[in-house]
Protein backbone atom coordinates (compact mmCIF):
# COMPACT_ATOMS: atom_id res chain seq x y z
CA UNK A 1 0.00 0.00 0.00
CA UNK A 2 1.37 3.42 -0.95
CA UNK A 3 1.31 5.84 1.96
CA UNK A 4 0.46 8.91 -0.10
CA UNK A 5 2.20 12.24 -0.44
CA UNK A 6 3.18 14.65 2.29
CA UNK A 7 0.88 17.66 1.87
CA UNK A 8 2.18 20.06 4.47
CA UNK A 9 1.03 18.53 7.78
CA UNK A 10 1.76 15.40 9.74
CA UNK A 11 -1.01 12.88 10.39
CA UNK A 12 -0.49 11.49 13.89
CA UNK A 13 -3.46 9.11 14.17
CA UNK A 14 -2.26 5.50 14.62
CA UNK A 15 -4.79 4.23 12.05
CA UNK A 16 -2.57 5.88 9.41
CA UNK A 17 -3.82 4.85 5.95
CA UNK A 18 -6.04 2.00 7.14
CA UNK A 19 -9.17 3.89 6.13
CA UNK A 20 -11.60 1.35 7.51
CA UNK A 21 -9.85 1.44 10.86
CA UNK A 22 -9.92 5.24 10.91
CA UNK A 23 -13.65 5.18 10.18
CA UNK A 24 -14.25 2.57 12.89
CA UNK A 25 -12.37 4.77 15.38
CA UNK A 26 -14.78 7.62 14.63
CA UNK A 27 -17.69 5.26 15.29
CA UNK A 28 -16.15 4.00 18.54
CA UNK A 29 -15.75 7.56 19.79
CA UNK A 30 -19.43 8.08 18.97
CA UNK A 31 -20.37 4.97 20.98
CA UNK A 32 -20.97 2.63 18.01
CA UNK A 33 -19.24 -0.75 17.70
CA UNK A 34 -20.69 -2.22 14.48
CA UNK A 35 -17.84 -1.15 12.17
CA UNK A 36 -15.28 -2.28 14.78
CA UNK A 37 -16.90 -5.70 14.77
CA UNK A 38 -16.73 -5.89 10.97
CA UNK A 39 -13.08 -4.88 10.58
CA UNK A 40 -12.00 -7.25 13.34
CA UNK A 41 -13.99 -10.10 11.83
CA UNK A 42 -12.43 -9.35 8.44
CA UNK A 43 -8.92 -9.64 9.90
CA UNK A 44 -9.31 -13.03 11.59
CA UNK A 45 -6.83 -14.62 9.18
CA UNK A 46 -4.30 -11.77 9.21
CA UNK A 47 -2.84 -11.66 12.71
CA UNK A 48 -0.71 -8.60 12.06
CA UNK A 49 -3.68 -6.53 10.93
CA UNK A 50 -5.87 -7.96 13.69
CA UNK A 51 -3.33 -7.02 16.35
CA UNK A 52 -2.93 -3.51 14.99
CA UNK A 53 -6.63 -2.83 14.56
CA UNK A 54 -7.66 -4.21 17.94
CA UNK A 55 -4.95 -2.22 19.71
CA UNK A 56 -5.89 1.06 18.02
CA UNK A 57 -9.59 0.46 18.65
CA UNK A 58 -8.88 -0.28 22.30
CA UNK A 59 -7.07 3.03 22.69
CA UNK A 60 -10.22 4.75 21.44
CA UNK A 61 -12.59 2.69 23.59
CA UNK A 62 -10.68 2.53 26.87
CA UNK A 63 -12.25 5.64 28.40
CA UNK A 64 -15.85 4.65 27.63
CA UNK A 65 -18.22 1.78 28.38
CA UNK A 66 -18.48 0.72 24.73
CA UNK A 67 -16.81 -2.68 25.15
CA UNK A 68 -18.94 -3.52 28.19
CA UNK A 69 -22.09 -2.63 26.23
CA UNK A 70 -20.92 -4.64 23.23
CA UNK A 71 -20.30 -7.71 25.38
CA UNK A 72 -23.73 -7.40 26.93
CA UNK A 73 -25.60 -6.81 23.65
CA UNK A 74 -23.68 -9.02 21.19
CA UNK A 75 -21.21 -11.32 22.96
CA UNK A 76 -18.81 -13.06 20.60
CA UNK A 77 -15.22 -13.44 19.48
CA UNK A 78 -14.66 -9.85 18.39
CA UNK A 79 -16.36 -8.34 21.43
CA UNK A 80 -14.29 -10.55 23.71
CA UNK A 81 -11.08 -9.57 21.96
CA UNK A 82 -11.71 -5.85 22.21
CA UNK A 83 -12.72 -6.24 25.85
CA UNK A 84 -9.43 -8.06 26.52
CA UNK A 85 -7.56 -5.25 24.81
CA UNK A 86 -9.37 -2.53 26.72
CA UNK A 87 -9.04 -4.33 30.05
CA UNK A 88 -5.30 -4.86 29.50
CA UNK A 89 -4.82 -1.22 28.55
CA UNK A 90 -6.67 -0.02 31.65
CA UNK A 91 -4.66 -2.36 33.87
CA UNK A 92 -1.36 -1.21 32.37
CA UNK A 93 -2.26 2.44 32.82
CA UNK A 94 -3.26 1.83 36.43
CA UNK A 95 -0.06 -0.08 37.21
CA UNK A 96 2.12 2.61 35.63
CA UNK A 97 0.29 5.25 37.66
CA UNK A 98 0.57 3.18 40.88
CA UNK A 99 -3.22 3.31 41.14
CA UNK A 100 -4.64 1.46 44.14
CA UNK A 101 -7.02 -0.40 41.80
CA UNK A 102 -4.20 -1.78 39.66
CA UNK A 103 -4.29 -5.29 41.14
CA UNK A 104 -8.04 -5.61 40.65
CA UNK A 105 -7.83 -4.29 37.09
CA UNK A 106 -5.02 -6.72 36.34
CA UNK A 107 -7.15 -9.66 37.50
CA UNK A 108 -10.03 -8.46 35.33
CA UNK A 109 -7.70 -8.10 32.34
CA UNK A 110 -6.20 -11.56 32.75
CA UNK A 111 -9.68 -13.09 32.90
CA UNK A 112 -10.69 -11.13 29.80
CA UNK A 113 -7.61 -12.35 27.93
CA UNK A 114 -8.33 -15.94 28.95
CA UNK A 115 -11.92 -15.65 27.71
CA UNK A 116 -10.87 -14.18 24.36
CA UNK A 117 -8.30 -16.94 23.94
CA UNK A 118 -10.90 -19.62 24.70
CA UNK A 119 -13.19 -18.25 21.97
CA UNK A 120 -10.39 -18.09 19.39
CA UNK A 121 -7.72 -20.63 20.40
CA UNK A 122 -5.62 -20.14 17.26
CA UNK A 123 -5.53 -16.35 17.53
CA UNK A 124 -2.33 -15.00 19.14
CA UNK A 125 -3.87 -11.55 19.75
CA UNK A 126 -5.38 -12.26 23.21
CA UNK A 127 -2.05 -13.73 24.25
CA UNK A 128 -0.24 -10.60 23.05
CA UNK A 129 -2.62 -8.58 25.22
CA UNK A 130 -1.80 -10.85 28.13
CA UNK A 131 1.91 -10.39 27.44
CA UNK A 132 1.45 -6.64 27.88
CA UNK A 133 0.64 -7.42 31.53
CA UNK A 134 3.57 -9.78 32.06
CA UNK A 135 5.91 -7.07 33.33
CA UNK A 136 3.59 -6.61 36.31
CA UNK A 137 3.52 -10.32 37.18
CA UNK A 138 5.92 -11.95 39.65
CA UNK A 139 6.45 -15.27 37.89
CA UNK A 140 9.54 -15.27 35.66
CA UNK A 141 10.98 -18.14 33.62
CA UNK A 142 14.71 -18.77 33.15
CA UNK A 143 16.13 -17.61 29.83
CA UNK A 144 17.02 -20.14 27.15
CA UNK A 145 20.63 -20.76 26.21
CA UNK A 146 22.31 -18.28 23.92
CA UNK A 147 21.79 -15.04 25.83
CA UNK A 148 24.82 -13.47 27.46
CA UNK A 149 22.86 -11.85 30.30
CA UNK A 150 20.45 -14.82 30.69
CA UNK A 151 17.62 -12.52 31.82
CA UNK A 152 14.57 -14.21 33.37
CA UNK A 153 11.21 -13.20 31.93
CA UNK A 154 7.86 -14.47 30.60
CA UNK A 155 9.57 -16.87 28.21
CA UNK A 156 6.92 -19.60 28.39
CA UNK A 157 4.10 -17.19 27.56
CA UNK A 158 6.13 -15.79 24.68
CA UNK A 159 6.87 -19.31 23.43
CA UNK A 160 3.15 -20.10 23.37
CA UNK A 161 2.51 -17.07 21.15
CA UNK A 162 5.32 -18.10 18.81
CA UNK A 163 3.68 -21.50 18.36
CA UNK A 164 0.61 -19.66 17.05
CA UNK A 165 2.52 -17.10 14.99
CA UNK A 166 6.34 -17.33 14.91
CA UNK A 167 6.90 -13.75 13.76
CA UNK A 168 4.11 -11.92 15.58
CA UNK A 169 5.27 -8.32 15.59
CA UNK A 170 3.43 -7.04 18.64
CA UNK A 171 4.36 -10.04 20.78
CA UNK A 172 8.05 -9.49 20.06
CA UNK A 173 7.81 -5.81 20.99
CA UNK A 174 5.79 -6.56 24.14
CA UNK A 175 8.26 -9.20 25.17
CA UNK A 176 11.27 -6.95 24.60
CA UNK A 177 9.63 -4.23 26.71
CA UNK A 178 9.67 -6.58 29.70
CA UNK A 179 13.46 -6.19 29.79
CA UNK A 180 13.66 -2.40 29.56
CA UNK A 181 15.39 -0.70 32.46
CA UNK A 182 12.29 1.37 33.24
CA UNK A 183 10.39 -1.89 33.69
CA UNK A 184 12.91 -3.40 36.06
CA UNK A 185 15.35 -4.80 33.51
CA UNK A 186 18.61 -3.34 32.30
CA UNK A 187 20.16 -1.89 29.16
CA UNK A 188 22.32 -4.98 28.81
CA UNK A 189 19.35 -7.34 29.04
CA UNK A 190 17.32 -5.26 26.56
CA UNK A 191 20.11 -5.25 23.99
CA UNK A 192 20.75 -8.95 24.55
CA UNK A 193 17.10 -9.93 24.06
CA UNK A 194 16.67 -7.57 21.08
CA UNK A 195 19.69 -9.07 19.31
CA UNK A 196 18.57 -12.62 20.13
CA UNK A 197 15.08 -12.05 18.71
CA UNK A 198 16.24 -10.10 15.66
CA UNK A 199 18.79 -12.72 14.65
CA UNK A 200 16.07 -15.39 14.64
CA UNK A 201 13.86 -13.38 12.27
CA UNK A 202 13.97 -13.56 8.46
CA UNK A 203 16.17 -10.93 6.80
CA UNK A 204 13.13 -9.18 5.31
CA UNK A 205 11.20 -9.07 8.62
CA UNK A 206 10.36 -5.89 10.52
CA UNK A 207 11.55 -7.75 13.62
CA UNK A 208 15.09 -6.96 12.52
CA UNK A 209 14.32 -3.47 13.87
CA UNK A 210 14.23 -4.64 17.49
CA UNK A 211 17.84 -3.63 18.27
CA UNK A 212 17.05 -0.10 17.04
CA UNK A 213 14.06 -0.01 19.42
CA UNK A 214 16.31 -1.06 22.30
CA UNK A 215 18.88 1.59 21.37
CA UNK A 216 16.25 4.34 21.56
CA UNK A 217 14.76 2.97 24.78
CA UNK A 218 18.12 2.91 26.55
CA UNK A 219 19.29 6.26 25.13
CA UNK A 220 20.89 8.40 27.84
CA UNK A 221 21.36 12.02 26.73
CA UNK A 222 23.84 12.55 29.56
CA UNK A 223 26.19 9.79 28.44
CA UNK A 224 29.38 10.77 26.58
CA UNK A 225 28.80 10.92 22.81
CA UNK A 226 25.28 9.54 23.26
CA UNK A 227 24.08 10.92 19.91
CA UNK A 228 26.99 9.23 18.13
CA UNK A 229 25.71 5.76 19.08
CA UNK A 230 24.04 5.23 15.72
CA UNK A 231 27.25 6.17 13.87
CA UNK A 232 29.05 3.15 15.29
CA UNK A 233 29.68 0.46 12.65
CA UNK A 234 27.42 -2.19 14.21
CA UNK A 235 24.44 0.17 14.35
CA UNK A 236 25.05 1.49 10.84
CA UNK A 237 25.16 -2.09 9.61
CA UNK A 238 21.89 -2.98 11.33
CA UNK A 239 20.09 0.04 9.86
CA UNK A 240 21.46 -0.44 6.34
CA UNK A 241 20.59 -4.14 6.27
CA UNK A 242 17.02 -3.37 7.30
CA UNK A 243 16.88 -0.68 4.64
CA UNK A 244 18.08 -3.12 1.99
CA UNK A 245 16.03 -6.16 2.95
CA UNK A 246 12.88 -4.94 4.72
CA UNK A 247 12.02 -1.56 3.18
CA UNK A 248 11.20 -3.08 -0.26
CA UNK A 249 8.59 -5.26 1.47
CA UNK A 250 6.65 -2.30 2.84
CA UNK A 251 4.84 -1.61 -0.44
CA UNK A 252 3.01 -4.92 0.00
CA UNK A 253 1.68 -4.13 3.48
CA UNK A 254 -2.05 -3.63 4.00
CA UNK A 255 -1.33 -0.46 5.95
CA UNK A 256 1.78 1.67 6.26
CA UNK A 257 3.90 0.46 9.22
CA UNK A 258 4.55 3.99 10.43
CA UNK A 259 6.22 3.17 13.74
CA UNK A 260 8.69 0.70 12.22
CA UNK A 261 9.50 3.12 9.42
CA UNK A 262 10.06 5.89 11.95
CA UNK A 263 12.62 3.85 13.88
CA UNK A 264 14.46 3.06 10.66
CA UNK A 265 14.38 6.65 9.42
CA UNK A 266 15.65 7.87 12.77
CA UNK A 267 18.52 5.38 12.85
CA UNK A 268 19.58 6.22 9.31
CA UNK A 269 19.50 9.96 10.02
CA UNK A 270 21.55 9.55 13.18
CA UNK A 271 24.01 7.38 11.24
CA UNK A 272 24.41 10.12 8.59
CA UNK A 273 22.72 8.12 5.86
CA UNK A 274 20.37 10.87 4.70
CA UNK A 275 19.90 9.43 1.20
CA UNK A 276 18.50 6.18 2.59
CA UNK A 277 16.52 7.98 5.28
CA UNK A 278 14.86 10.11 2.62
CA UNK A 279 13.48 6.97 0.96
CA UNK A 280 12.11 5.78 4.30
CA UNK A 281 10.40 9.11 4.98
CA UNK A 282 8.91 8.99 1.49
CA UNK A 283 7.47 5.55 2.26
CA UNK A 284 5.88 7.01 5.42
CA UNK A 285 4.09 9.73 3.47
CA UNK A 286 2.37 12.21 5.80
CA UNK A 287 1.98 9.72 8.67
CA UNK A 288 3.86 10.24 11.90
CA UNK A 289 4.38 8.47 15.23
CA UNK A 290 5.55 10.04 18.47
CA UNK A 291 8.22 7.39 18.99
CA UNK A 292 11.13 7.35 18.50
CA UNK A 293 11.20 11.14 18.18
CA UNK A 294 9.75 11.85 21.64
CA UNK A 295 12.77 10.18 23.26
CA UNK A 296 14.86 13.12 22.03
CA UNK A 297 12.50 16.06 22.56
CA UNK A 298 9.26 17.35 21.09
CA UNK A 299 8.27 14.71 18.50
CA UNK A 300 7.08 17.15 15.83
CA UNK A 301 10.23 19.25 16.16
CA UNK A 302 12.52 16.22 16.08
CA UNK A 303 10.71 14.74 13.08
CA UNK A 304 10.91 18.04 11.21
CA UNK A 305 14.59 18.37 12.03
CA UNK A 306 15.28 14.90 10.59
CA UNK A 307 13.23 15.59 7.45
CA UNK A 308 15.07 18.87 6.86
CA UNK A 309 18.37 17.01 7.02
CA UNK A 310 17.08 14.81 4.23
CA UNK A 311 15.93 17.77 2.13
CA UNK A 312 12.25 17.01 2.65
CA UNK A 313 9.41 19.49 3.35
CA UNK A 314 8.07 20.06 6.84
CA UNK A 315 4.90 21.76 8.15
CA UNK A 316 4.98 25.51 7.57
CA UNK A 317 3.39 26.36 10.92
CA UNK A 318 4.24 24.78 14.30
CA UNK A 319 2.48 21.41 14.48
CA UNK A 320 0.64 20.80 17.72
CA UNK A 321 0.53 17.03 17.13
Amino acid sequence: MAAGLFEGQYVWHPAADDRRLASACVDVRAGRYFSAREILKESRDDFGVRAHRSLVLASEAADSDLTERWLAEEPGTEAALLWARVAALRASRAADAHDRHATTLSRIALAACDRAAELAPMDPTPWAARLSLARFQRHLDPAPEGLITAPPGPWSLFSHILRLDPWHREAHHRFLACFFARHGGSAGAAWDVAAFLAQRAPAASALRLLPLVAAVEEYDPGAPLADRTWEQPQWRQVALRIYQHWLPEVAGYRFTPVLDLAYLAHALCMARHEFEARAVFTAMGPYASRMPWSAFGDPAEQLSRARRRCGLPVPHAPDSG
